[in-house]
């Protein structure tokens, strides 16, 4: 099947060169480029609305070619018609964007961040999606090179028992990272985990603040895994391509070896020649 073969490539190609592989495989193959495009998580763009503020772009604000700005609930470019979230649920929305704009002050300093609520089948049910992106310059010590980090987390909210509601959240972290060290190196990754639990929740401030505990806790387990894990993994592979201490551990134990070996070998043939 030509999405199967699509998704497929996407997972083996450069996470860098994500948005360009896209666009080849919908050439290639333009009858999956819905499927394919609601599929895979893709870079956050940047778009500024009417009233001058920044707001982030995905497929869950998108309508056509236009894109609902959070902060104005307008279309950028206007959009007649345009799909908008129930008023039930433009409350929570207003609630979620001032909440985890802090939050985007908190942890991150700088940066954009976006959220927007979808109404669902179920009256009860809806979703949710929590975007942030970072850019930063100068992250090594000589003051060069560029990271950036994009944050997806997208909440699926069902009711439970009674005065409960389940939280479904999928997150998506894509980063990278281009140093001038180690010969300009270009590191780009994409991480994705769930998590599901249930919570009381009967008013618009319970469902924003039981989605921000849920966001934050994961979203901290997904950096410690970015960091220890992958990082890590990052750092040994350098160590075995390249060791700095000479002297230090395992390293040095076999230069003795090797030197040992070396002046045996000399000596059985008379030393060196003169």
């Amino acid at each position: 099947m030509a999405l199967d073969a699509a998704l497929d490539l996407i997972r083996r190609l450069p996470p860098s060169k994500l948005e360009n592989n896209l666009a080849d495989l919908v050439d290639l193959a333009p009858e999956v480029q819905e499927d394919l495009l609601s599929a895979v998580d893709q870079p956050l763009q940047l778009q500024r609305d009417a009233s001058g503020r920044e707001f982030l772009t995905c497929d869950y604000n998108r309508d056509g070619d236009s894109y609902r700005s959070p902060w104005t609930n307008e279309f950028v470019p206007p959009l007649r018609d345009g799909v908008v979230p129930s008023a039930r649920l433009r409350a929570i929305e207003e609630l979620a964007n001032s909440a985890f704009d802090a939050y985007r002050a908190q942890y991150y300093d700088s940066g954009v961040s976006s959220t927007y609520l979808w109404d669902l089948e179920h009256d009860a049910n809806f979703a949710a999606c929590v975007l942030f992106r970072k850019d930063a310059m100068g992250i090594s010590r000589d003051a060069r090179g560029e990271g950036r980090w994009d944050a997806l987390h997208v909440f699926e909210v069902k009711g439970g028992s009674k005065g409960s509601a389940v939280y479904k959240l999928t997150s998506t972290i894509m980063l990278s990272i281009l140093t001038p060290d180690a010969g300009k190196m270009h590191v780009a990754g994409m991480i994705t985990r769930q998590s599901e639990r249930e919570e009381v929740a009967g008013s618009a401030r319970q469902h924003v603040i039981n989605m921000g505990k849920q966001l934050e806790e994961l979203e901290i387990q997904m950096r410690h895994a970015l960091v220890h894990v992958y990082f890590g993994k990052l750092a040994e592979v350098f160590s075995h391509l390249r060791n700095f201490e000479s002297g230090s551990g395992e390293v040095k134990q076999q230069h003795g070896a090797l030197q040992a070996s070396l002046a045996a070998a000399l000596s059985a043939r008379g030393g060196p020649a003169e």
